[in-house]
């Protein structure tokens, strides 16, 4: 993978950090930047930034005095990287420091790999389908579409629902017309099982494309692939769900 992409250019302080401050001990403070400067550039508050430090995440500072201390601006881009595998890939600080120390070309291709699988899946939500048309189409109650969107099942916007709440809404209405409603205890509620163990499910698949394909293979494969097991992953599911369900069954009898 390029150093130069999207995620940032390859900096001095990428790798070990005994060489990075050997590397920075050799800087004049003139070429440094002062922490309110680093703040400003990165986007990052000091005080997050001074804890980044503590963690040894980044590089000692060249120190003038007790009070004043200097950061080379490549500074910047690691401060950048770190708060993204934070927010975007919920990594904990000690994850983030063992994948920057070993191998920071690997966290920017899991950045990179996960921008463009979210952009080719995003692609596949744009379509909106109005509340008035759902309502119509599928006969679900507003209350009961309202309660959904409360509990994040549906996540409308003031366009309307994306095609995978459409596909949800349409499930439920099959459901509902099956027999499964309120009158006999099946509510809203009902989907967070659901919801709940799916959640966990995409968290490891999501850490098992990241562990074993982010920088190892072009992030277009990596989407082609995605793409191409979406059936058969559903098939799977489907088949295993049945087979647990009789294995269940088998076990109570």
């Amino acid at each position: 993978m390029s150093a130069d992409g999207p995620i940032g250019p390859s900096t001095a302080v990428d790798g070990p950090i005994s060489q990075a401050n050997e590397d920075i001990s050799a800087r004049r403070p003139e070429d440094l930047l002062r922490m309110r400067e680093l703040a400003a550039a990165s986007g990052v508050p000091g005080p997050t930034i001074k804890h980044y430090l503590r963690e040894g995440l980044l590089p000692e500072p060249v120190k003038t005095s007790r009070n004043m201390a200097y950061y080379p601006p490549e500074f910047v881009e690691r401060i950048k990287l770190i708060k993204r595998l934070q927010e975007e890939r919920f990594m904990p600080l000690k994850a983030i420091k063992n994948v920057l120390d070993e191998d920071p070309e690997r966290a920017r291709a899991m950045l990179e790999l996960g921008d463009q699988i979210l952009d080719r899946a995003l692609a596949g939500e744009r379509s909106r389908t109005s509340a008035a048309e759902v309502r119509k189409r599928y006969g679900v109650p507003k209350e009961v579409l309202d309660r959904l969107a409360e509990l994040e099942v549906l996540t409308p916007n003031s366009r309307g629902y994306s095609p995978s709440d459409v596909k949800i809404i349409e499930a439920i209405s099959r459901f509902r017309a099956g027999g499964y409603d309120e009158q006999i205890g099946f509510t809203v509620y009902d989907t967070l099982r659901y919801k709940s163990a799916i959640e966990e499910l995409v968290r490891q698949e999501v850490d098992v494309v990241m562990e074993r394909l982010a920088g190892e293979v072009p992030p277009e494969r990596v989407v082609e692939m995605l793409e191409a097991g979406a059936q058969p992953l559903k098939d799977l599911i489907a088949a295993l769900h049945t087979k647990l369900m009789v294995a269940e069954l088998e076990r109570r009898s």
